[in-house]
Order: C-alpha cells, then sequence, then structure tokens
C-alpha cells in the first residue's frame, strides 16, 4: 500500500514537470560542459571506483561540474537554484546522485522486508488473503530496490525500472485491495476472480509497452494512470473505514455488513497520513546542503508509515470475522 501514496497528489506536479530543464537549456551550462569535454579533463580509464562502479562517463562528470560550479556561483549572488535535466543539482556521494534518497530508499526496502516475515509468521495460514500479501510485500521489495538503484544513476534502463516496478506494485495493491474487500477469494467468485485478474494483468503489459515503445518516455500518462489506480485504492479502503450505518459492503465473509471492528478506523487514518505524506511531491523545493529535498523526504515518510500498514493487514486478517462463528 506504500506506493499509493505517491499516486494520490503526483497529478499535481504534470504542469511543473514540463519547465523543470531550464538549468542544462542555458548556454552558460552548456558552453561550460563544452569546454570540460574539449578540455578532457576526465579519463574513463583513471576514475576513481566509486564513480567506475556508479557508471559515471566524463561527459556526466563535465555536466555535474559545470552544474555544481554555477550553482554555487548563483547562490553567491543570491539567485535561487535551477534543475537540470529535471532534477535539482544534488551534491554527490560516492557516485550516488541523491544519497538521502538512496538512503531512504534503502530503509523502505528493509521496511518491508520485515513486513513480508512479520506476514508470513503473523498471518494465519488458513487466511485466503495471506499468497496475495506476500506477493505485494516481494513486489514492493523489487520497487524499492530500483528505487535504491534508480537515485544512485539516473539512466534510461534505471528510470523505466524505477517507474514500471512502482506501477506493478501500485496495481497490484488496488488488485489485492478489490479481492479482499469484495471477497474474489472465495471459490463461488473464481470467474469473478480470474477476470479481474486478466484486466489488471492486461492492464499492466499494455501500461508497461505503451511506455517503452515510445520515443519519449510519456511522464504526464505515468503520473495519472498511477494516480487513478492510487485513488481507487484509497477509496476502497476508506468505504471499509467507514462507520456501520454507512457499511456499503461486508467487510469480513462471516459477519454481517454492520460488524465493524475497532481497526476499522486506521485504514482512513493510514490514507489521510499517506495522501499528506505526498504533499511533499507537491510542494517541492531546491535541496538543503545539497542533499534532502522534497522528493527524499517523501521517502523518509513511506519509510515510517509502512509498518503501521503490515500492522493493519495483519490486525484485519487476526480478527474473528474470517471465522465461521454465529454472529453477535
Amino acid at each position: 500500500m506504500i506506493m499509493i501514496i505517491r499516486a494520490a497528489c503526483l497529478l499535481l506536479l504534470v504542469v511543473s514537470q514540463t519547465s523543470a530543464s531550464k538549468g542544462d537549456r542555458s548556454r552558460v551550462f552548456r558552453d561550460c560542459v563544452s569546454e570540460c569535454i574539449q578540455k578532457q579533463h576526465y579519463n574513463a580509464n583513471d576514475l576513481p571506483f566509486s564513480l567506475w562502479l556508479t557508471r559515471w562517463t566524463p561527459q556526466d562528470l563535465c555536466q555535474y561540474d559545470c552544474m555544481q560550479h554555477i550553482t554555487t556561483r548563483e547562490a553567491a549572488v543570491g539567485k535561487r537554484a535551477l534543475q537540470y535535466f529535471g532534477k535539482w543539482p544534488f551534491t554527490r556521494v560516492l557516485g550516488m546522485q541523491e544519497p538521502a534518497s538512496v538512503a531512504f530508499s534503502l530503509w523502505n526496502l528493509v521496511a518491508h522486508v520485515y513486513g513480508l516475515r512479520r506476514v508470513r509468521n503473523e498471518i494465519p495460514q488458513e487466511n485466503p488473503m495471506k499468497p496475495y500479501y506476500i506477493i505485494w510485500a516481494w513486489a514492493s521489495i523489487n520497487t524499492w530496490v530500483w528505487s535504491f538503484i534508480f537515485h544512485c544513476r539516473d539512466k534510461p534502463f534505471t528510470e523505466k525500472m524505477d517507474y514500471f516496478s512502482a506501477a506493478a506494485t501500485i496495481l497490484f495493491g488496488l488488485y489485492l485491495t478489490v479481492i479482499r474487500n469484495f471477497h474474489l477469494y472465495h471459490p463461488s467468485r473464481t470467474t469473478m476472480r480470474r477476470t479481474w485478474s486478466t484486466l489488471c494483468f492486461v492492464a499492466l503489459a499494455g501500461h508497461i509497452t505503451y511506455l517503452s515503445i515510445r520515443p519519449r518516455f510519456d511522464y504526464t500518462y505515468n503520473i495519472i494512470s498511477n494516480s487513478v489506480v492510487g485513488l481507487t485504492h484509497n477509496i476502497i479502503w476508506t468505504l471499509y473505514s467507514l462507520p456501520s450505518s454507512l457499511s456499503v459492503f461486508k467487510r469480513y465473509p462471516h459477519r454481517p455488513r454492520s460488524y465493524r471492528p475497532a481497526h476499522a478506523t486506521n485504514a482512513a487514518l493510514l490514507v489521510i497520513f499517506t495522501t499528506a505524506a505526498t504533499l511533499l511531491e507537491v510542494f517541492d523545493f531546491a535541496p538543503i546542503a545539497g542533499t534532502i529535498d522534497a522528493h527524499s523526504l517523501w521517502h523518509l515518510s513511506t519509510a515510517l508509515i509502512a509498518p503501521f500498514w503490515y500492522q493493519f493487514l495483519l490486525d484485519d486478517s487476526r480478527d474473528r470475522g474470517w471465522t465461521l462463528e454465529k454472529a453477535e
């Protein structure tokens, strides 16, 4: 569920992304890079191990040096930092382009590894949702691995793997949410479950194919599609949390529609907190000390919220509403 966070408000970023590269379009920057390359300030065979490992080229290094030089010079006279190639001018650490986002992506990875362990050990084996939660945890782990790699080095391949992995996790979050709340796991609804599974698979395959075959990556479409999926996910969990008098579906297979456990409120709180965290993506700002920016703080917030999503899933899976008893 944590990857859903980003989708809720990212639609507001579409306009800002279209004009996010004033720095690399400036003549001062281009002239600086051209001069650096002509003077051969860097030799690909003599790079430090950290730069070789993270695949920096002489041109990349020239662009980085010019970006840092111009940013420092303009800051000295009170000018606002510009973005270059759609990113803020971060201070490189051991070859990593965005060290704070790298660190917080790793924190998210650890949170989901621990969450996967809890799902395996604490959810009853007979609960029909356990396999889905395990797959979702693995999908989230894969997403944060690629987020870690992407923020180390922003390359076309790492960017696509980061975006595609995130899209898969967001869509799978909606997929299991529909199965959970509309009880498609039940044998009597096998046809509906298969239809829903096919629809989600085709949607993901079409999403990846479309973004892969276009000459240029369609950021606007990617943001809108993830936002729609994420908002739908959030709406369903909000409906789950409604008071008993407003319940629109049965929360558990062996309880009436009016049955509402105490932890249902947590679903609404998590939707609120995760959506609020996404505002960090909307109110973007230049990195503090060349390291901490709004995006890295968003990664920090997801790492902090992730354990609470897992706790909610555990509480939900252990509720007595799953057992065959006479309703009170």
